[in-house]
């Protein structure tokens, strides 16, 4: 049985050579994202493609398995809005701190968003959707 501690280590070690690779690679600037969206430069999308299987290999070697469950109606329109929301701000949740930590600004703008939408998110599900949370934390 593993535990906690285990795989808080794990994810950290994970997480952390992700993020040396994302910060190399340069997902933190604009244009190169654009160059990945538009598949002309597909040398982010591989770099993003090996890091999912970085993670994938290190979830088998620890067992880490997920029961596979039903998918709840927000995922389609949740993962829609998330790549729109990507691809017009050029970073997910996490780039904007690497853009910020680079001095890059106007990234200030998407992590507002980024609060803003979770908010939103929160509010709307629990007046008008009531979806079931599941483990996406809404």
């Amino acid at each position: 049985m593993r535990t906690r501690g285990a795989i808080l280590l794990a994810n950290i070690i994970t997480g952390l050579a992700l993020g040396f690779t994302v910060s190399n690679i340069g997902f933190g600037d604009y244009s190169e994202l654009n160059r990945m969206f538009t598949f002309q430069d597909t040398r982010m999308l591989f770099s993003f493609a090996g890091a999912v299987g970085i993670i994938v290999c290190a979830f088998a070697l620890l067992r880490i398995r997920r029961t596979p469950g039903r998918i709840h109606a927000g995922v389609v329109p949740g993962a829609v809005l998330f790549g729109t929301g990507w691809a017009i701000s050029g970073g997910c949740p996490a780039i904007p701190i690497i853009q910020v930590a680079g001095g890059y600004l106007p990234a200030l703008v998407t992590i507002v968003g980024v609060a803003v939408g979770i908010r939103l998110c929160r509010w709307a599900n629990a007046r008008y959707f009531h979806l079931d949370r599941g483990s996406c934390g809404l």
